[in-house]
Order: structure tokens, then sequence, then C-alpha cells
């Protein structure tokens, strides 16, 4: 019997998505989306705004990670503190438009998560734990993504 006690609670925790994937969003184009479908796979929460010049200079490296490292990892950009219009255009304009991102503008993911301030990047590991919760610069940024992704 005590086999089998352990067997039965770790079923249903497979299957349903981590606490910190539990949220709901719309895309700048007003898809809706569920964070529950990262589940499986690590994670970049990339909380930006669309004025933001540091924001803007992550950009790049965001497209870069996206393109070698998107099959076994998941980007989101949470875009808040300005209007629609200014998202759609930073990510037209820094060709960023290959990840999902969210309108976040009544705040809601940044407060789930304790940001404060743009730029922040939150990385949760494949099992969806938060291990990063900060600002990281590009060289930062590869090393965390190439330890998650190895």
């Amino acid at each position: 019997m005590r086999g089998a006690t352990p067997a039965t609670p770790a079923a249903p925790a497979a299957a349903a998505a981590p606490a910190a994937l539990a949220f709901t969003g719309r895309t700048l184009d007003g898809t809706q989306f569920d964070a529950a479908t990262l589940a499986g796979k690590p994670a970049i929460l990339w909380f930006w705004a669309p004025w933001c010049a540091t924001c803007a200079s992550e950009a790049m490296s965001i497209a870069d990670i996206h393109d070698e490292y998107g099959d076994r990892l998941n980007i989101v950009g949470i875009a808040g503190m300005g209007g629609n219009k200014e998202m759609h255009e930073f990510v037209s304009d820094l060709e960023v438009g290959a990840v999902p991102h969210l309108d976040d503008q009544p705040g809601a993911i940044w407060k789930k998560f304790g940001v404060t301030e743009q730029s922040t990047y939150v990385i949760l590991d494949r099992s969806g734990r938060v291990v990063v919760t900060s600002y990281l610069d590009d060289l930062q940024l590869t090393t965390r993504v190439k330890a998650l992704v190895a």
C-alpha cells in the first residue's frame, strides 16, 4: 500500500502546470494565451516596455536566443507600461515577432512575478521553478540559457 500512495498524487501533479505557469493573458493581437502551454520546457519571461531603451537593446539577443534554442526553450515577451499600438511598433521595429508577446497593460502578470521595473527576466527551469528574477546582460542571459537547455 505504501508504494501505491506516492504514485497516485504524482500522476495529477505531472499533468498540471506548475504554479508559476498558472496565468493567462492576451497576445498583442488579442489572442488568448495560457501559460500552462509552456510546461515541460525551460522558459524565459521577458518583461519589457515599448519606450525602454534597455529593452530595445535586448531585442536582438531575444531574437537570437529564440532562433538558436527555440525548439528547447519557451520565450514570451510580457509588455507593460505602454499602449498596444506602441507595443506592436516595438515588436515590428526590433524584429522580435517570432516570439509571442503579451499585452499586460494592467500589470497582472508583472505583479504575479513581483516585477517592478523593465527590463526584467524571469527564468523558469523545465519543472516550472523560478530560477532567476533579474535584469541580465547579454552574456549573463546566454550563460543561463545554455545551462537550462544542456
